[in-house]
């Protein structure tokens, strides 16, 4: 069973939002790049839709970008 880790930082913006990412995806990189965990992060900063993703992607791992109503969310799992 996959572990979910949320990172709520609506009202943040970039290059804040891209820190505290990375700040999770080095804690917890082993064990996304395993499958047991991933993370999901929630965010308002449209720019982090792009600086997250591609930050994640060349470590390696994978991402999905979904916008919900005012607000959107970030998915980092699993490796490529």
């Amino acid at each position: 069973m996959t572990q979910t880790i949320d990172i709520d930082i609506r009202g943040q913006i970039c290059p804040s939002c891209l820190l505290l990412a990375l700040k999770e995806l080095n804690h917890h990189g082993a064990a996304v790049r395993a499958g047991s965990i991933e993370i999901v992060v929630t965010t308002d900063d449209r720019q982090a839709t792009a600086t997250i993703p591609a930050t994640a992607e060349r470590m390696g791992f994978r991402t999905e970008v979904t916008r919900l109503d005012s607000s959107y969310r970030i998915r980092i799992f699993g490796a490529t």
